[in-house]
């Protein structure tokens, strides 16, 4: 049975604290109380401190998952990230678009003297010292931004990515009306709604799937280890919709629902064959070509070559990456182009990472770097996922300028 008993513990009541509102829920045996904070108040911090000092809990959730919470504890941990792994399986992307999201952040902590999620540091170090369990609840920031890419159409995957990009870049002061969103809720949407304000395809995975990811998880924990009072410290965005689906008890089997939103959806069927298409396209019209004239099908063959390595060759010098890189993007792409199993980038980006491999500065200076352009291009770090990224889409360019005027010469022959 899940009620909301606010009169049981000796709490002010939620209007008697409108910056800081209290949620006290009963989940079976054990009482769970949202505190809704604001990433950017000390007020919230200090009330977080307030509550564990009342030493009425046996443990402090808060809303952070572990690679976030990684970050709060241990600031040099990213000092250690393997850059070949992270290029290797993949996720050079994904981590460029988590340090730009960070960048966005560091901005506006550095514009208005604030730290945000302050409150979620004390609640660690307090909960430490009182030596309660700290429980991460919030689903992995690398999971949510799949899901919010898989969640878009892919027309607005470029505005998504041209927005992190303006993010970066832009020297646009912060309003205080920026400031106020962040005040009323959850910081990674803050974030997202500079550059994607009023996309509802937003919503789902960034809001409403992580209120049911973090009560399945508080669910779970009441349940498997026997917590009597579990004090939950989110995002005030996610009061309302986390303590609408503990009252209603719609989480039946918490293991199966965080299961499912920890799943990345499958591409649709038709985009995995498309790149296979494009390569038999490509190789059909050589061979048509070549049986015209071998001349016709040289000609295609150094377009080819010369278009797809140009352009992809062009996107890597963009990075300012070294010359060995840029030759190894001209040399790569006419073949990786052909194999979608093999990217330009991933091949580019070792290359890079292998001539000019990042000091542990590079690391170190990261949080700071990537508030500017300037320091994208600076940082040894930045500089090799701008070169994945850029070598990339060069050679994806190149691909459907090289096909076309392949085409072109097939109608025209």
């Amino acid at each position: 049975m899940v009620t909301i008993e606010e009169q049981d513990l000796k709490f002010p009541r939620e209007d008697d604290t409108p910056d800081e509102p209290l949620r006290i829920i009963k989940v079976n045996n054990c009482t769970v109380t949202l505190l809704g904070t604001a990433h950017v108040s000390k007020a919230s911090a200090d009330k977080v401190q307030e509550l564990i000092a009342t030493q009425k809990y046996d443990a402090v959730a808060v809303e952070l998952c572990p690679s976030r919470h990684k970050a709060i504890v241990n600031p040099d941990a990213m000092a250690k990230m393997d850059l070949f792994q992270v290029i290797k399986n993949g996720q050079a992307s994904m981590v460029a678009a988590s340090l730009a999201l960070g960048a966005f952040q560091q901005r506006m902590a550095e514009q208005f003297d604030i730290e945000p999620g302050a409150e979620m540091r004390v609640a660690i170090k307090d909960a430490q010292a009182a030596q309660l369990p700290v429980l991460l609840i919030d689903r992995e920031i690398g999971i949510t931004l799949k899901r919010i890419y898989h969640n878009v159409p892919w027309w607005k995957r470029l505005a998504l990515f041209a927005g992190l990009i303006e993010s970066v870049i832009s020297k646009e002061k912060f309003s205080e009306v920026d400031i106020e969103k962040l005040k009323e809720g959850d910081v990674l949407e803050s974030s997202f709604s500079q550059f994607a304000e009023n996309e509802k395809d937003l919503f789902r995975p960034l809001i409403s799937e992580r209120d049911e990811y973090m009560s399945a998880r508080l669910i779970k924990e009441c349940t498997e280890n026997n917590y009597l009072h579990i004090l939950a410290i989110i995002g005030a965005g996610h009061l309302n919709g986390m303590a609408q689906q503990l009252e209603t008890q719609s989480i039946i089997n918490p293991d199966e629902h965080i299961a499912q939103l920890d799943a990345i959806p499958a591409p649709s069927q038709w985009l995995k064959h498309i790149p296979w298409m494009i390569m038999v396209l490509i190789v059909g019209g050589f061979v048509v070509g070549f049986m015209r004239s071998p001349e016709i099908g040289m000609n295609m063959v150094v377009d080819w070559i010369l278009i797809t390595g140009g352009l992809s060759a062009l996107g890597t010098a963009m990075a300012f990456a070294h010359p060995l890189s840029i030759l190894s993007a001209f040399l790569a792409a006419p073949i990786t182009t052909l194999h979608p199993a093999i990217g330009a980038g991933m091949v580019v980006a070792a290359v890079e990472a292998y001539v000019r491999k990042p000091k542990v500065s590079d690391f170190n200076r990261l949080r700071t770097d990537t508030t500017s352009l300037k320091g994208w291009w600076n940082n040894q770090v930045t500089r090799i996922l701008l070169v994945f990224i850029l070598s990339t889409l060069g050679a994806a360019i190149g691909t459907y300028v090289a096909g076309f005027r392949i085409f072109e010469q097939l109608s025209s022959s």
